[in-house]
C-alpha cells in the first residue's frame, strides 16, 4: 500500500479528467513560449487609502485553481502554458525605486518574447505608469483603454505618485498623449470636476457608466480601437477592478455602487482582444484582506482565463 502522505499543501483531491488553469502556470525559463506571460507587481504603498493590494498577485494566481481548462461554450480545452515570470521585488521604503524596478522588470519580460500577450497582476494603479513607460521604450507609441470608476488624473503636488495619479504622470511626462487615452466606466460622485475638466482639456476620451449602459462596453471598446489603431504601435488595457459595482468587487479599496457587472467587463475585454494591436493588460486595485470569499480575485482570475481562451481559439 502506498503511504497516504503528501508534502504539505499537496494533500488534495485530484480528478484524473480535470485540469485546473493554475496547472498551466509555468515558471519562466529562457526560451519558453506560451499563451500569455504573467508578471506579478505587488505594490500598494502609494495607495491614497489603506490597501493590501500587494497581496493580490498571489490571490489571483491562487484563484486560478477555481477554474477548469474547459470552456464549454466554445468547446475549447486550454493547454498552452501561462508563462509566469514571478513577482517584482519591491523596495521596502522607496516608492520611486519600486516604480523604477517595475519598469526594468516589464522591459525584461518584453525582451524575452515568451508570449504575444502580457498580463500584469497588481498591485495598485500606480504601477501602470511604470509599466506603460517600459512599453513605450520597447514598442513605441502606446494607446490605453482604461476600465475604471475614476479618472486617476489627480495632481501630484498633494500626494506625489499615488494610485490616483498614474495617467496624470503619463501625460505630464509626455509618455502618452491625451488623445491616446480612452476611459470607460467613469462613475458619478467618484471624481472631482477639476479632473474631468483636465481630462477633456488633454483630449482624453471619457465614457461614463451612462455611456456603458446605453451603448454597451463592447461598442465603446470597438470605437476606441478604431480611434487608436492608426496612431499607436500597441494598445494597453488597464483594468481597475473598482470599475465593477461594489456588489461584485468587495475587495476593492474604493468600492461604490453604480458600476459594471462582470459580464459587461468581460464583453469589453473580449472585444478588445479581437484586435491584434492589443498586446497587454494590467489588473489592479484588489485588496485580498478586504475581499469576501475571494470574489474580486476570482473575477480577476476569470479575466486571465478568458484572455487565454480568446487568444488561443
Amino acid at each position: 500500500m502506498n503511504m497516504p502522505i503528501k508534502p504539505a499543501g499537496q494533500a488534495v483531491f485530484k480528478d484524473r479528467y480535470t485540469t485546473k488553469v493554475a496547472e498551466l502556470l509555468k515558471p519562466w525559463e529562457k526560451g519558453d513560449r506560451g499563451a500569455a506571460a504573467i508578471l506579478g507587481v505587488p505594490l500598494s504603498k502609494p495607495s491614497i487609502s489603506h490597501s493590501g493590494a500587494s497581496f493580490a498577485p498571489g490571490a489571483i494566481r491562487n484563484a486560478l485553481n477555481g477554474f477548469t481548462t474547459y470552456r464549454i461554450e466554445s468547446g475549447q480545452d486550454l493547454t498552452s502554458p501561462l508563462i509566469d515570470f514571478g513577482d517584482v521585488v519591491m523596495h521596502p521604503t522607496s516608492i520611486m525605486e519600486s516604480h523604477e524596478r517595475i519598469t526594468t522588470a516589464v522591459r525584461h519580460v518584453l525582451t524575452q518574447e515568451a508570449a504575444p500577450f502580457k498580463i500584469l497582476l497588481g498591485g495598485d494603479h500606480s504601477i501602470t505608469t511604470s509599466a506603460v513607460k517600459a512599453f513605450c521604450e520597447e514598442k513605441g507609441t502606446v494607446g490605453i483603454i482604461q476600465f475604471d470608476a475614476h479618472h486617476d488624473l489627480r495632481n501630484t503636488e498633494d500626494g506625489g505618485p499615488t494610485n490616483g495619479t498614474p495617467f496624470r504622470r503619463l501625460l505630464q511626462e509626455g509618455i502618452i498623449k491625451g488623445e491616446n487615452l480612452i476611459q470607460i466606466g467613469i462613475r458619478n460622485y467618484s471624481n472631482a470636476k477639476a479632473y474631468h475638466d483636465y481630462a477633456l482639456d488633454q483630449g482624453v476620451t471619457v465614457h461614463t457608466m451612462k455611456d456603458v449602459r446605453e451603448r454597451g462596453p463592447a461598442e465603446l471598446v470597438r470605437q476606441g480601437i478604431e480611434m487608436l489603431k492608426g496612431r499607436v504601435n500597441v494598445i494597453y488595457l488597464s483594468v481597475d477592478m473598482d470599475v465593477l459595482d461594489q456588489s461584485y468587487a468587495p475587495g476593492c479599496p474604493a468600492i461604490s455602487p453604480g458600476g459594471m457587472n462582470p459580464d459587461e467587463l468581460l464583453d469589453g475585454l473580449r472585444e478588445a482582444l479581437k484586435h491584434p494591436g492589443v498586446t497587454a493588460m494590467d489588473i489592479v486595485e484588489i485588496d485580498p484582506t478586504l475581499d469576501f470569499r475571494d470574489m474580486t480575485s476570482r473575477i480577476a482570475a476569470l479575466l486571465v482565463v478568458e484572455t487565454a481562451a480568446v487568444l488561443n481559439p
